[in-house]
């Protein structure tokens, strides 16, 4: 009789050989006693662990390093836009160094004799407001005086403002503001001294950049590259020469106009104006426009309208004549792009962005239109904008014929 356990049933032979029976699968998914980790999950979790760390330190790093590699993105496009003058020279004999440094030297001079102009301009406009402010102050007292039959006396006035809670205010403010202005123009002196020195080390050490850079590149790379840093070269020196060509133009006519209607800070106006408009696109014309009309408006409303029609017609010549003439070998992009291309830039980079945006895109424009290959489009009619298939020519169409059959005939009639 088969020997049986406390649950009655029978108990397992033990093999005759002494052996130890195969052991059951573990049931349900539990794992088996004595079952060891893969070997390969411990270096996955490390693996998994670093590239996380390393994730997060360049992450950290990249925010920290923002403001310097924005700085270093000028600079180069700073660097490629003096490339011409700076190569002009030393095709001339002079060492790249000397010529870089002459170069960028220049253009502070010329950006610092603007800033003082333009500041000292301000300066004195804001005195002579200041100066004329109480008999300003006066007329609008008399006129209110007059009109709600009032007794108001300019001296009641600059007490109660004077004793005023908001003006002390506002001065206690002033004066703990003072230490923070202090700080932002040093350090915006800090940055452009920056952007200067790396853009003298890119426009003067730019051959050995390139040697630099295409010493680790095969030979087919490398003329790629080349290509692209001599499209980029010529497009931004040559937005940035066109630009401000069309700058000085733009400025000089609004300046002659303002001082023939006596609109008060002419020159600040005219300066204005060029700028903005010339590098905004599309609607820096009109923005740039909007400052000098109601400068005007305040001498008289009909200056006003002048000042808004010489800016459509001046913006209608500068578009058909001006521009096409000084941008159709440099910066060609259509106006719908470039005005894309500047909200793209702001919203990425901000001011900076606005103004790099469409050397940046102009020379990707010309890059790949080096290689994409282009057809000529078929004379279909639906290509001009017209719908209908079948439909004959126009009325005009059929008028230039008739006309050209006409005097086809006159000359060969004997």
């Amino acid at each position: 009789m088969a020997p049986t356990d406390e649950t009655g049933q029978a108990a397992p032979h033990a093999p005759s050989n002494g052996t130890t029976p195969p052991a059951r699968p573990p049931a349900d998914g539990a794992a088996a006693p004595g079952a060891r980790m893969p070997r390969w999950l411990p270096r996955a979790m490390v693996l998994a662990l670093a590239l996380v760390a390393v994730f997060q330190l360049g992450s950290w790093a990249f925010h920290q390093l923002t403001g310097l590699l924005i700085n270093i993105l000028i600079a180069f496009f700073l660097a490629l836009a003096v490339e011409p003058a700076v190569s002009w020279m030393a095709a001339r004999g002079v060492r790249r160094g000397l010529g870089t440094f002459l170069v960028i030297l220049a253009v502070l001079i010329v950006a610092a004799g603007f800033v003082t102009l333009l500041g000292s301009m301000l300066a004195g406009q804001i005195i002579t407001m200041v100066e004329s402010f109480p008999d300003y102050l006066d007329s609008v007292i008399n006129w209110v005086n007059a009109h709600f039959h009032t007794d108001l006396r300019r001296v009641d006035i600059q007490e109660g403002l004077l004793r005023s809670d908001w003006l002390r205010n506002y001065v206690q403010n002033s004066a703990t503001g003072v230490l923070d202005v202090s700080a932002q123009v040093l350090g915006g002196l800090f940055q452009l001294l920056t952007i200067a020195l790396f853009s003298f080390y890119f426009a003067a050490d730019g051959p050995r950049l390139r040697r630099a850079i295409c010493s680790v590149l095969p030979p087919a790379r490398q003329a790629e590259v080349l290509r692209a840093w001599e499209i980029a070269v010529d497009k931004t020196g040559g937005y940035i020469y066109s630009r401000g060509l069309m700058a000085l133009i733009s400025g000089v006519a609004h300046y002659v106009l303002l001082e023939v209607l006596g609109v008060p800070y002419a020159p600040v106006l005219a300066v204005w104006v060029g700028l903005v408009s010339q590098f905004i696109p599309t609607i820096g014309t009109y923005l740039a426009g909007a400052l000098p009309m109601l400068i005007a408006f305040t001498v008289d409303p009909w200056y006003a309208l002048w000042v808004l029609v010489f800016v459509v017609i001046y913006q209608q010549f500068e578009n058909y004549v001006l521009q096409p003439k000084l941008t159709s070998k440099t910066v060609d992009i259509h106006p719908a792009v470039a005005f894309g291309s500047v909200v793209a830039g702001t919203a990425l980079l901000g001011a900076v962005g606005a103004l790099i945006a469409i050397p940046a895109v102009a020379t990707l424009q010309a890059f790949l239109g080096a290689y994409v290959k282009r057809y000529a489009v078929t004379d279909d009619p639906r290509v001009h904008g017209h719908r209908g298939r079948g439909a004959g020519p126009g009325p005009v169409v059929r008028l230039r014929r008739l006309w050209g059959r006409a005097r086809a005939r006159r000359q060969t009639r004997p």
